[in-house]
């Protein structure tokens, strides 16, 4: 296994359970180490004799312990072990608990695939054709208050929107969704947040609201737009894709992907993980979006600064973004040349500039800036390439990143929201340092 400690930690869950880890990162906590081309397993002395083993085509892990959080402590202890001292994990025959493990995962992996293959009923077409008709109508009707209402905002001057509160937002929020446009609702919600939030505040809301109009109506020249954009309005709107149909629609690319950062939104219920991609080979942008609720894993194990060769399929869209993960071919693998990206900030705002040309309504960008210097000014950092121009980064504390970097240029990999770059990861010396959510 060649992933670094960094990387490692960042699959916890949660700090806790990163802490708990390291002191277990120590041959004198295991017995029974090994490993071979499958797998590592170890036995671990806690409160009992735990069996731990880890799948390293995909770092799934499984351990005796009762531990509900994925992957435990004592997964990511041995995991640790195995990237701070790979010589206490010798090449051994596989023992048979473990053998007995990876069989049945290969098994559930077999009947997975016969089930997707199997053919499925065929849905009644008329009554989808009627329900379809009346969401379009609820939407439309919903859309068109929406309207009316964006308009009165507008009339009256959004000075007034200071004093009004949520309410003002969530009336409205609760009406889309009563339309069948949940995801419109959400954004209204997200409106509320920007009133007093910065000095620019009525030109953000301004521009928020324009983007909604757009959007309005772009819903009523649905039949008139590009297929690929009416998917985008539609899913912009509240309409779901099944993963089936995402697979179906044909944009399948193979190729060898790099996890150029990864980031997590966490509440007490569920876990939201987006993990940028990139194709060695076609250069193309991928965002794998991925939820996790009551502790369970996600469905895919992507570790920052790793590419491993798999076929992801895209959902629909003119600018297309998001992907799935359908296949998974051999074990990942770190990723220690330089990132494929752009060579400087004007190139990079070029192509963020081309992909909102085709689809408007994008938020968040893939940013991979090679040769790039970080350097504080004023209360604010930045990015510099070679050119001189720059990027402001997002947060006021990135000593870290100035550290590693030594003052002197480095690949960078983050996500960018149109005004700042969130950094997730960058290429120092060859070795893949994870910026976001580094737990020490």
């Amino acid at each position: 296994m060649n992933l670094t400690i960094e990387q490692v930690t960042a699959l916890a869950p949660d700090a806790s359970s990163a802490a708990a880890a390291k002191k277990l990162a120590t041959p004198a906590a295991w017995q029974g180490l090994g490993q071979s081309a499958a797998a590592l397993w170890g036995e671990c002395q806690g409160t009992a004799l735990y069996q731990v083993r880890v799948a390293l085509a995909d770092l799934t892990a499984k351990c005796s312990c009762p531990s509900r959080k994925l992957p435990c402590k004592h997964s990511l202890g041995l995991l640790l072990l195995a990237a701070g001292h790979p010589a206490a994990v010798p090449q051994r025959d596989t023992p048979d608990w473990v053998l007995e493990w990876l069989t049945k995962r290969t098994e559930r992996a077999e009947k997975k695939a016969k089930r997707k293959a199997a053919p499925e009923a065929p849905p009644d077409a008329a009554a989808q054709a009627r329900r379809a008709g009346r969401r379009l109508e609820r939407v439309a009707e919903g859309l068109d208050a929406l309207d009316r209402w964006m308009s009165d905002l507008v009339r009256n001057g959004l000075a007034g929107v200071e004093t009004q509160g949520q309410e003002l937002w969530e009336a409205q929020a609760a009406r889309l969704v009563d339309a069948q446009a949940p995801a419109v609702a959400t954004r209204v919600r997200r409106l509320a947040e920007l009133p007093r939030a910065t000095p620019d505040w009525p030109q953000r809301l301004l521009l928020e609201l324009g983007r909604l109009a757009l959007l309005t109506h772009a819903f009523r020249r649905l039949a008139a737009l590009e297929p690929q954009l009416q998917a985008d309005v539609r899913q912009l709107l509240g309409w779901t894709v099944a993963q089936e149909e995402v697979i179906a629609a044909g944009d399948v690319v193979a190729d060898d992907w790099i996890v150029l950062g990864q980031w997590m939104d966490e509440d007490v219920r569920l876990r939201v993980q987006r993990n940028w991609l990139r194709g060695a080979a076609t250069g193309r942008d991928a965002l794998v979006v991925q939820f996790s609720a009551g502790g369970a894993p996600f469905p895919e194990t992507l570790v920052p600064g790793t590419t491993f060769a798999a076929d992801l399929a895209f959902w629909p869209s003119a600018c297309p973004q998001r992907a799935l993960v359908t296949a998974r071919r051999g074990t990942a693998a770190p990723w220690t040349r330089p990132l494929p990206g752009h060579d400087t900030v004007a190139a990079f705002l070029t192509a963020v500039a081309d992909a909102v040309a085709r689809q408007p309504w994008l938020e968040r960008f893939a940013c991979s800036l090679r040769a790039v210097t970080p350097a504080p000014h004023d209360a604010a950092w930045y990015l510099v390439d070679g050119a001189g121009e720059a990027l402001r980064l997002q947060g006021t504390d990135h000593w870290r990143l100035l550290a590693l970097s030594g003052g002197a240029p480095v690949d960078l990999a983050g996500e960018w929201d149109g005004e700042r770059l969130l950094p997730l990861g960058a290429v120092v010396d060859g070795r893949y340092e994870v910026l976001w959510g580094v737990r020490s």
